[in-house]
């Protein structure tokens, strides 16, 4: 495998001096074939003279004119942190490979409130989730983890007393082409007719073979496709090019992540870190993974 290339921390104050620099570089990264009305979508949007970073279209607005600048439907809308902030906030989040906590940006970044950190990791996060992905072909593998700890751990007044003394945990199900991409998902529940969804959501039709251990509810996939799976409780991890092993090296490093560097998450906002493991594990190889960022957000 090829080494994974990311900026380091000279190389990114080289290529971000100061906040023109940021402006200049998301304005081309989104916007490569030139401006484009972010209302509309039409390519007439006229330069303000007397403002920097600002243009206006008459497409969408005949009379007086759509107003728009840079930061116009991003995740860097409405925020009193300059670009270059939120640029260095990426920066960290995807050099760390099991992700960096929020008070840990705090601490780095030298914010005043832990809720500045929060809010802006979880808007990155929203803009890093892909939803216009590529249904996975070739040979697939599927499998489940769950994250979250025992109830009897939680503070007294956190507890879910509906669950007494058992495990409160979240779902998360997910499929990976092998030498490809990950789809992964919060779920409610495992069963034939969750996993029927999600495989018509994430797999192509024209799938070589998918591959799962016994879990009874992944038995009707036969019905529609090449289905193979391996018996964990009897021994089996490999059988030939039957296995699980590709899904569970991403869900190793998820649950490292969950539980080394952000110890828990609710499950309002699991699916944000979800897709942010997603994210870095689909770009694991993308020479210009920070570019891909900015472009998803």
């Amino acid at each position: 495998m090829a080494r994974i290339h990311q900026m380091t921390v000279p190389q990114f104050e080289r290529l971000f001096p100061s906040e023109d620099a940021c402006i200049a570089y998301l304005v081309s990264h989104r916007w490569p074939d030139g401006v484009h009305c972010p209302r509309c979508g039409s390519a007439r949007a006229f330069a303000m003279q007397t403002m920097a970073w600002k243009w206006q279209c008459y497409d969408c607005a005949p009379n007086s004119g759509y107003r728009f600048s840079h930061l116009t439907g991003t995740i860097f809308e409405n925020t009193n942190k300059p670009l270059m902030v939120w640029f260095k906030v990426i920066h960290l989040m995807l050099t760390s490979k099991k992700g960096i906590s929020a008070l840990q940006v705090q601490r780095y970044m030298g914010f005043g409130s832990y809720k500045t950190a929060h809010y802006m990791c979880h808007r990155v996060r929203a803009g890093l989730a892909d939803e216009r992905f590529q249904r996975l072909m070739g040979v697939v593998e599927m499998d489940e983890a769950y994250i979250g700890g025992k109830n009897d751990n939680r503070h007294a007044d956190k507890k879910d007393k509906s669950h007494g003394r058992g495990l409160k945990k979240d779902i998360v199900i997910g499929a990976v082409e092998r030498k490809g991409n990950v789809v992964a998902r919060v779920i409610q529940r495992v069963d034939s007719a969750t996993i029927k969804s999600f495989v018509e959501e994430a797999i192509s039709d024209k799938v070589s073979m998918i591959c799962t251990d016994e879990f009874p509810a992944y038995g009707p996939l036969k019905r529609k496709y090449f289905h193979r799976s391996v018996n964990h409780n009897k021994g089996q991890y490999v059988v030939g090019a039957v296995h699980t092993q590709t899904i569970e090296g991403f869900w190793s490093i998820l649950k490292r992540g969950m539980v080394g560097t952000f110890h828990r998450a609710s499950t309002k906002y699991l699916p944000l870190y979800v897709a942010e493991f997603e994210f870095r594990y689909n770009n694991r190889l993308n020479d210009d993974i920070f570019g891909a960022a900015i472009r998803a957000c």
